[in-house]
C-alpha cells in the first residue's frame, strides 16, 4: 500500500517561517513504518517553500477590511494583503495523481484553515478515487465540518498514531472500521464516530522520520531546525486551550534517553536547533531537570541551540532551573502571563502569581535570555481596564510584548456550549480582532494590539541600559535611520496630533480604527517603559 500524507497551503494574512516541519506527520509515517510491513509512506509539505499569492479575501473576513485599510510599512504595521501560502489546490492534485496513492493523509490542525483542508481534498477526489484521511485539533474537535463535505472519508480524532495504523489494516483487510479506535465516518446519512482509546505508549512509539525533508529546508536564521516532543498532554486544561481535545488531559513524558538520541541523530543529520514543542514542558521538573542534565552531558559546549517556542510555565521557574537550562542550550523564553485580573485567571482554570511571574522574568533577564511575555486580549470577563493594567505591567518589564487577541477554540473548554458555524471556524484566528461586548470593542482590541507593536519598537532601542525620555529615545531612534526614523517620525505625529498612520506607497495614511485617546491612557498608566536592554524609557504624558 502507498500513502501521501500531506500538509496542506493555508490562506491567511500572514504565514510564520517557523514551526513549519510537519512534525505529527512525520510521526505518522514513523509508525505506519513499524506497524505495517510493506507499506509505502511519504510526507509531503506543500505549505513551506513554495511561494505566495494575493487571493481574495474570504468572505467570512470581509469586514476586516476597515481593521486593515492599508499596506503598512512601518514598524507599527499589521496586515493589508490576504495570501495563498503554498502551492495551488489543482497543482498539488495533479502532482499526487501522478503518484497513484492508495491512501491520501491531509493534516487539519487550526480551524482557521479548515476550508484549506476540504479544499484540497476536494480537488484531490476530483481525480483520484481513494480515500481521505485528515485528523488535527479541528478534526478531533468538530469532524462533521470535514465529514459532511463529501470529500474527507475519515477523520481521526485525538492522537493519530495506533488509529492510523488501525484504519490502514482495515482498508486492507485485515481489521474492521467499526473497530478502528478515535475513527469517525460516514455510515449512510449519519456520522459514526468510534470511541477515543489510548495511544501507543510513548516509550514504544519510534522517533518522527524527516527522511523526506532536507534539513536545509527548515531553518531558525542560518540554522537548520527540528521540532520534536519531551511530553505529550497537560493537565491545566485552560479554558481558552484545545490541547485536551488531541491529547487529552493527561501529561505523559518520554523516556529521556530516547530524547536525547534522536537529538543526537538529529544533529549528526545536520540539525543545529531544537524546538521543543510541548504543551507543559516544565511541569515535572525532576524529568525535565533530568532530561537538561543529559543534553548537557550528550553534547559539546558549543552544541545545539534548544528552544520551547510554544512556551513554558513560569510557575515551576527558579533561578537554578533557569541556570541549567541556559548551560543546556536554551536562548529565550516564551512566557504566557495571560492576565492580570485574577478573576478572569479564574475563570480561564488557569494558575495566577503576579509576583511568581516578575521575578521569572527579571531573574530570566539576569541570565541572558531573551523574553517574550504573552497577553491574550479579549478574554471572557476582561474590561478594558484590566487588559491594560496587564499591558502595563508587561510594558514596564525588559520583555518583548505578545499580544494575542482572543478567538473562541473549537475543543476548548470555553467552546463546550457553543454551537460553530463555519464562518465562526474560519474566524479563529488572531487577525479577526476578536468580538465586540459590553466591556470593550473589537476597536479597543485593535488599538491595543498595535500599541504592543508601538511598544515594542521602543522596546528595542538600545540605550545600553540607561534611562531615557521618550524624546532623547525618539532621538536615537532618527540617529539609526531606516525603519527606526519612520517610526520615531510616524510616533511623534501620533503623540502630537493624536492620530496614527501607516507609511504606504502612496504616502502616509490615517489608520481610523486606532483609538489615540487608549494609546495615551496605557501609556500614563505604564509610565516607564522597560527596554531589552535593561533600560528605560520614560513615556509620563
Amino acid at each position: 500500500m502507498k500513502i501521501l500524507l500531506l500538509q496542506p497551503p493555508a490562506r491567511d494574512f500572514y504565514d510564520t517561517e517557523l514551526r513549519l516541519l510537519p512534525l505529527g506527520l512525520c510521526s505518522l509515517k514513523a509508525a505506519l513504518m513499524k506497524h505495517i510491513p510493506g507499506v509505502e509512506v511519504e510526507v509531503r509539505d506543500y505549505r513551506q517553500g513554495h511561494g505566495r499569492r494575493t487571493v481574495e479575501l474570504l468572505p467570512e473576513l470581509a469586514d476586516l477590511r476597515e481593521f486593515y485599510p492599508h499596506p503598512d510599512k512601518s514598524p507599527f504595521g499589521t496586515f493589508h494583503g490576504f495570501y495563498h501560502f503554498g502551492a495551488g489546490f489543482e497543482d498539488i492534485a495533479r502532482e499526487v495523481e501522478r503518484e497513484k496513492p492508495d491512501l491520501i493523509g491531509i493534516s487539519c490542525l487550526f480551524s482557521a484553515y479548515y476550508k484549506d483542508t476540504r479544499a484540497l481534498a476536494k480537488e484531490l477526489k476530483a481525480r483520484l478515487g481513494v480515500p481521505v484521511v485528515t485528523g488535527g485539533a479541528h478534526g478531533s474537535s468538530a469532524p462533521a465540518s470535514l465529514l459532511k463535505s463529501g470529500v474527507v472519508d475519515y477523520v481521526i480524532r485525538g492522537e493519530g498514531e495506533r488509529p492510523l495504523v488501525e484504519l490502514v489494516k482495515a482498508l486492507g483487510g485485515t481489521g474492521e472500521l467499526s473497530k478502528v479506535p478515535n475513527l469517525a465516518f460516514r455510515s449512510g446519512e449519519k456520522i459514526q464516530q468510534n470511541p477515543v482509546e489510548p495511544n501507543y505508549p510513548l516509550a514504544e512509539l519510534p522517533p518522527p522520520d524527516f527522511s523526506d525533508f532536507d534539513p536545509r529546508r527548515y531553518r531558525m536564521g542560518k540554522l537548520p531546525l527540528a521540532p520534536l516532543l519531551a511530553s505529550r498532554g497537560c493537565p491545566v486544561n485552560c479554558g481558552f486551550c484545545s490541547v485536551s481535545s488531541v491529547f487529552g488531559s493527561g501529561y505523559r513524558t518520554r523516556p529521556v534517553s530516547d530524547i536525547v538520541s534522536e537529538m543526537k541523530n538529529r544533529w549528526e543529520a545536520g540539525y543545529r536547533v531544537f524546538d521543543f514543542e510541548d504543551d507543559n514542558l516544565t511541569l515535572d521538573r525532576d524529568f525535565f531537570t533530568g532530561l537538561c542534565r543529559e543534553i548537557i552531558a550528550a553534547f559539546p559546549e558549543d552544541g545545539p541551540v534548544l528552544q520551547a517556542m510554544n512556551g513554558v510555565s513560569y510557575h515551576g521557574l527558579d533561578e537554578e532551573l533557569l541556570r541549567l537550562m541556559k548551560r543546556a542550550g536554551f536562548t529565550h523564553l516564551n512566557l504566557a502571563l495571560v492576565s492580570l485580573d485574577e478573576g478572569v485567571s479564574k475563570l480561564a482554570g488557569r494558575p495566577f502569581d503576579r509576583e511568581k511571574f516578575r521575578e521569572t522574568v527579571l531573574t530570566g533577564f539576569s541570565l541572558g535570555y531573551r523574553i517574550v511575555a504573552y497577553q491574550i486580549l479579549g478574554l471572557p470577563g476582561e474590561t478594558l481596564a484590566s487588559m491594560t493594567e496587564t499591558f502595563a505591567f508587561l510594558a514596564r518589564l525588559p520583555v518583548l510584548m505578545g499580544a494575542s487577541p482572543f478567538y473562541l477554540a473549537p475543543g476548548s473548554p470555553m467552546a463546550k456550549e457553543f454551537d460553530f458555524t463555519e464562518a465562526d471556524f474560519v474566524r479563529c484566528r488572531l487577525t479577526a480582532m476578536g468580538r465586540d461586548n459590553e466591556n470593550f470593542s473589537r476597536e479597543d482590541i485593535f488599538t491595543l494590539f498595535v500599541s504592543a507593536r508601538i511598544v515594542n519598537f521602543l522596546k528595542g532601542l538600545p540605550l545600553g541600559g540607561k534611562e531615557a525620555g521618550i524624546e532623547k529615545a525618539l532621538g536615537i531612534a532618527d540617529g539609526l535611520g531606516g525603519r527606526n526614523a519612520l517610526g520615531a517620525r510616524l510616533l511623534r505625529r501620533l503623540l502630537d496630533d493624536g492620530l496614527l498612520h501607516a507609511e504606504t506607497p502612496a504616502g502616509e495614511k490615517p489608520i481610523p480604527l486606532f483609538r489615540a485617546e487608549l494609546f495615551g491612557e496605557i501609556l500614563r498608566k505604564t509610565g516607564r517603559i522597560g527596554t531589552q536592554d535593561g533600560g528605560g524609557i520614560r513615556v509620563y504624558l
